[in-house]
């Protein structure tokens, strides 16, 4: 099992302090709109690499008007052994990690600790634009391989430099070979890491019955197929200079990938589904990505469900608590009342999160 047994929030958003014992249940957190429900999930969500649910900077973590810093220590209970996890940021500099008491980093967290989420701004996933949901499948990468941030990041930083080259007219190709062989190096293990993300989604949903529509999925390129090899990616780079000065930026690469999805039972876009039934293709991508986690990992990760049971008729409500629950999934939900949560009864913990003069207050009911 993969579980936060202790949680403790230090000068966190709208957290002055709170400590949380948990057993290892799926959370039920309570409270009106503001209370500071949502920033517990965030916090939760920063046991895993990245920036967070809502992919904040650190500095605005910090609880106002103090801006001091914040602080969040976890005891992670993991299939192999306990762990005693601190992330924390002084003073808007960037975060930093220890794990069990020693100087640590991003990588090594996701190694012991895998968060997936859900949250309401992701309702749009299918009708936005191709950047959501590039970043929603590269989350869902990232919680089976850690490193897949690292590529992103190289990827994008050569792409940058190679951007401001092709602006300024620069024609010198060795200014561009080096620039070149990083891009194809990492956005090959991009392509890769995001190929296999969509496989095993696919391969989790074929082999679970669920109440929850089955998702059609197809990773595509805006400009033809992306390149088979990383050598196949740095000819395609340097074949295509021309094209790209022209235009002033990079053409060809996994920055052009999008997620098509469609409701696999009735054969339609999932961008032309009504807003209830794309949330439900999300949730099964969600419970999904948790069964092929489980799978893998030999634990269902820890999952974060913001305000999802407000949008979920009651069938589908208590279908999605049997899903956590039959998982073994320490779930983290948000929701306005008690009543969102009655289907769960004795198996769940329940918190109540309210705002006393701008600083929230849990207790347990």
């Amino acid at each position: 099992m993969l579980a936060l047994t202790k949680l403790t929030l230090s000068h966190f958003r709208s957290h002055l302090r709170a400590e949380m014992h948990l057993d290892g249940r799926p959370v039920a957190i309570c409270g009106d709109n503001g209370a500071g429900k949502t920033n517990i999930l965030e916090a939760v969500s920063l046991f895993s690499p990245g920036r967070g649910l809502r992919r904040a900077s650190a500095s605005d973590m910090a609880r106002r008007p103090e801006s001091l810093g914040w602080k969040l220590k976890g005891v992670l209970q993991a299939p192999d052994q306990t762990y005693e996890v601190e992330t924390w940021s002084d003073e808007g500099a960037a975060r930093q990690v220890r794990i069990d008491n020693k100087a640590s980093n991003q990588i090594a967290l996701g190694q012991i600790c895998r968060v997936v989420w859900l949250v309401p701004v992701m309702d749009r996933l299918w009708v936005e634009a191709a950047e959501g949901r590039r970043r929603f499948l590269d989350r869902i990468a990232l919680s089976f391989d850690p490193t897949h941030a690292e590529a992103t990041l190289a990827y994008e930083k050569a792409m940058r430099e190679r951007n401001r080259l092709l602006k300024e007219q620069i024609t010198d190709p060795a200014w561009y070979r080096v620039l070149e062989a990083q891009m194809a190096a990492a956005g090959h293990r991009i392509h890769q890491a995001r190929t296999q993300a969509v496989q095993r989604l696919i391969a989790a949903q074929e082999t679970s019955e669920t109440q929850f529509p089955t998702a059609s999925l197809e990773l595509v390129q805006s400009d033809g197929d992306m390149p088979l090899s990383e050598a196949d990616f740095a000819t395609a780079l340097n074949a295509g200079r021309g094209r790209d000065m022209a235009a002033g930026r990079s053409l060809t690469g996994p920055h052009r990938s999008d997620l098509i999805g469609s409701y696999a039972a009735k054969g339609i876009a999932a961008r032309d589904c009504s807003t209830g039934e794309q949330k439900a293709l999300l949730v099964s991508l969600i419970l999904a990505n948790a069964r092929a986690l489980a799978a893998s990992e030999g634990a269902p990760p820890i999952l974060l469900l913001d305000e999802v049971a407000a949008h979920l008729d009651a069938g589908r409500r208590a279908a999605l608590y049997d899903e956590i629950c039959a998982l073994g999934a320490q779930a983290w939900m948000t929701g306005t009342g008690p009543e969102l949560f009655a289907e769960l009864g004795a198996r769940a913990q329940i918190l109540e999160v309210t705002d006393h003069s701008g600083a929230s207050e849990i207790s347990v009911t």
